[in-house]
């Protein structure tokens, strides 16, 4: 596959895959989703890679979720919501190597998903975090809801869902949601030292750890399938598109006028 939407480069035993979409503050459409499925089945079977980075071009975004300029009810591309994001989620969890997030901006909506799933993640002091799913008439009815509870509790991940506010680098930190904050200047040099760490480790041992965490929480996986389903229904309503078409022309969305007799 050429990519067009991300880039995929491998130094240090590290498979380092970045959006390249920073004029979209790096949101994915269904073509991204699908060049970075290829990327991390590609990084995840490499032998000569043992850790994979997750990041975003740039220096404001690390991914803001789904481009609401390909979303009219269903997404631009393939999957049960016109972009396979739970597939993506799913293989994260899969490749049997560590994943480290790199959060060089926002994590916003799918974004933060996408950080909370990485096995560590690693955020610039500029970092900003949150979801906005509600605001825009969406959701992530598995992961991205179910897994962020076990992250930091239930309740900070209702508050997360529920107000989409955003939160710092330093308040991701001290509620678990990342494991290291470094100056902005300093991300690179941080990553590449816990690539360099976890190379020293046994790659066996690593996979087996990886596969024991995620058993615990391997039932979130069957919520996610059958949320994406209650999901791709919701975007095709009145209700779910007002969000879309809000953010659009920039301003507040009125759902409640939706349902009304």
């Amino acid at each position: 596959m050429t990519y067009t939407d991300i880039l995929y480069e491998v130094r240090n035993g590290g498979a380092w895959i970045t959006i390249n979409r920073a004029d979209k503050y790096n949101a994915f459409r269904g073509h991204t989703v699908d060049e970075l499925i290829h990327a991390f089945q590609k990084a995840g079977w490499d032998r000569d890679v043992g850790v994979i980075v997750l990041t975003g071009a740039g220096d404001k975004a690390f991914c803001t979720g789904g481009d609401q300029s390909a979303h009219d009810g269903q997404y631009d591309g393939r999957g049960v919501i016109g972009l396979p994001i739970d597939e993506l989620q799913s293989l994260i969890r899969d490749v049997p190597k560590p994943v480290i997030a790199r959060v060089n901006g926002f994590a916003i909506g799918g974004g933060n998903v996408l950080a909370t799933i990485c096995d560590l993640t690693i955020a610039s002091d500029k970092a900003q975090f949150g979801q906005v799913g509600p605001k825009v008439g969406s959701v992530d009815p598995g992961f991205g809801t179910a897994y962020l509870a076990r992250i930091v509790g239930e309740k900070r991940a209702r508050e997360i869902w529920y107000l989409n506010r955003r939160y710092t680098a330093a308040e991701a930190l001290a509620m678990g949601l990342v494991n290291a904050v470094v100056p902005h200047a300093e991300l690179d040099a941080e990553v590449e030292r816990w690539v360099a760490e976890l190379m020293e480790r046994s790659p066996t041992a690593l996979a087996l750890a990886k596969v024991s965490f995620n058993a615990d929480s391997e039932n979130i996986r069957g919520i996610s399938a059958l949320g994406m389903r209650a999901l791709s229904l919701y975007y095709d309503t009145d209700e779910s598109k007002e969000g879309g078409i809000a953010f659009r022309e920039k301003r507040k969305p009125d759902f409640r006028r939706f349902g009304k007799k």
